[in-house]
């Protein structure tokens, strides 16, 4: 199973809305490791680690979000040179 690891930037209503937390059990449950944060600018950084479908999976949720998100765009990034992947998906 090929292994890949992506960054997303998140835009729209993603702070305040349990994005963070939300996204962190999709990860888990999609068995995704790496990490989700707040930026100063209002968006939400996703670095996602594991094999191509399920951070596929997990892309195409963050285009949703939870229920009180309100998501206007999410960029996408492929990381060639990714540091080591956490041992599971942690909120910073």
């Amino acid at each position: 199973m090929d292994q890949v690891s992506r960054r997303f930037r998140i835009t729209g209503q993603v702070q305040g809305v349990y994005f963070r937390h939300s996204t962190r059990l999709e990860a888990l449950g999609l068995a995704v490791r790496g990490f989700a944060r707040n930026l100063p600018d209002g968006s939400v950084e996703v670095v996602a680690h594991g094999p191509s479908d399920a951070v596929e999976q997990l892309r195409q949720w963050l285009h949703r979000g939870p229920a009180m998100a309100r998501v206007e765009a999410v960029r996408e990034l492929e990381l060639n040179d990714a540091p080591s992947a956490p041992a599971t998906f942690d909120v910073l």
